[in-house]
């Protein structure tokens, strides 16, 4: 299998992903997001790509099911439910309801690899179990590496190294592109201590800034929430094979 990493999702159009296996990482803060809700119960995670396509969706919601929720510029929109903070994805806010969510960066990346034949959601926190069932699916990968406003970010590239390097330690044989490759050689350097790479990230020192430093932490903690969410049909949610117990609160 070759496994091969795109530094942002501007780099390609949406036909690229055509038929692929697909994993979208944007651990600052969308895809940790999105694993804390699926693990404390939420029915399903709605990406979309504008804010106004999230609150057309959420007029045709009825009877408190559908939370309308994101951020723009790490804060939350004004009229929205819930922001971009684990804090906010409690099981009592969300259990049994459908989560609209916008993004800057991750709901936008999501969405854009639609085409895919499969799109995984991946941080940090699930990054072994992500790496098991991608060898386990023998197929090539792409990694899609979130990024900041269409740029290049440290963060989502060397989660992106970190789950090769866990795919390599079940699959020696993987073919790696010169961005894996890349993606490797900075994990290297800098993945050792995640949450000091994540505080010094242009994000992170931005996050800081807006006062989400918890956040950090618990979008650097390694395989803390052991779930494989999918995206399929316009909805993330988890895998049906998934005999998942929350084990985040």
């Amino acid at each position: 299998m070759k496994v091969n990493i795109i530094f942002s999702p501007n780099n390609v159009d949406d036909l690229y992903f055509t038929v692929k296996t697909t994993v979208v990482i944007d651990v600052l803060r969308a895809t940790s997001v999105i694993l804390k809700a699926l693990n404390v119960g939420a029915k399903e995670v709605i990406p979309v790509g504008s804010i106004d396509f999230a609150m057309k969706i959420s007029v045709n919601s009825h009877g408190g099911q559908t939370l309308l929720c994101g951020e723009r510029n790490t804060k939350i929109i004004y009229g929205f439910d819930l922001g971009n903070s684990h804090k906010e994805y409690t099981e009592e806010n969300v259990k049994g309801k459908s989560v609209i969510l916008f993004t800057t960066n991750g709901s936008k990346a999501i969405v854009k690899a639609k085409y895919s034949d499969k799109v995984f959601i991946a941080s940090f926190n699930n990054l072994s179990k992500m790496a098991e069932h991608l060898v386990s699916l023998n197929k090539d990968v792409e990694i899609i590496a979130s990024g900041s406003s269409g740029i290049f970010c440290m963060e989502d590239t060397i989660c992106a190294g970190a789950l090769v390097k866990k795919m390599i330690e079940n699959n020696s044989d993987i073919e790696l592109t010169d961005a894996s490759n890349a993606s490797l050689i900075l994990n290297d350097k800098f993945g050792s201590d995640i949450a000091e790479m994540m505080s010094n990230c242009e994000h992170g020192i931005l996050l800081k800034e807006n006062g989400f430093e918890s956040d950090i932490e618990f979008c650097s903690t390694v395989d803390n929430i052991p779930i494989i969410p999918n995206f399929t049909g316009g909805e993330i949610k988890l895998l049906a094979e998934e005999n998942h117990s929350s084990k985040e609160n």
